[in-house]
């Protein structure tokens, strides 16, 4: 664990540090909060429980660690919807980064989900002062150009619910999804439904 009046970490520190907040990731992600612990994180990464304790106090500081790391990259899909661009194509826009981001980061999404099902305790603060005010900002773009007339009149809080709900689930159901369909059928078919759906119900 490092302070400030600590000198600047080593290239090996900080390769250790990735491997402990990568191995952490999977433990997480699969176990849950609860189910994680210390043994289960060094056995992944393969560095000994008193290493581990060399670079983080605990379990709860790994994973906070991890949160506060997730929240920025939760983030910016939403912060990337333009204003002064076409509403239609930003609205889908912002559903295919979000099924991206589903494909790409799914211990992050199982991650952000288990977080979420625990009512939030270590990620509370981040919802309230980094996520609702972004949050209101995008729902008060989405009412303009529905007063506008750009599209059709839907709650724009709702709306941002359906399209987090429909392409997390690729992430936080995978291994549902693997034993239902191909891979390839759920890659190629996820981006051309969700834009038909997202599109009947926008259009004015």
């Amino acid at each position: 664990m490092t302070t400030g009046t600590e000198k600047k970490p080593s290239r090996i520190q900080l390769r250790n540090r990735h491997r402990i907040l990568d191995a952490a990731l999977n433990v997480f992600s699969q176990h849950g909060y609860r189910g994680a612990t210390l043994d289960l994180i060094a056995k992944e990464a393969g560095i000994s429980k008193p290493n581990i304790l060399y670079y983080f106090s605990g379990k709860e500081e790994i994973h906070v660690t991890l949160l506060n790391q997730l929240m920025e990259t939760w983030l910016d899909p939403l912060i990337e919807m333009d204003a002064s661009g076409d509403p239609m194509t930003e609205l889908l826009a912002y559903v295919q980064r979000k099924l991206d981001m589903a494909r790409d980061l799914p211990r992050e999404s199982r991650l952000f989900a288990n977080e979420i099902l625990q009512g939030a305790p270590r990620m509370g603060p981040h919802l309230a002062s980094d996520l609702k005010p972004l949050f209101d900002e995008k729902c008060a773009l989405i009412e303009t150009w529905i007063h506008e007339g750009k599209l059709a009149k839907v709650d724009p809080r709702h709306l941002i619910f359906s399209i987090w709900s429909t392409t997390q689930h690729y992430a936080d159901f995978e291994a549902q999804i693997d034993v239902l369909m191909p891979k390839r059928a759920k890659e190629d078919g996820a981006t051309d439904y969700l834009n038909a759906m997202f599109t009947k119900l926008l259009s004015p």
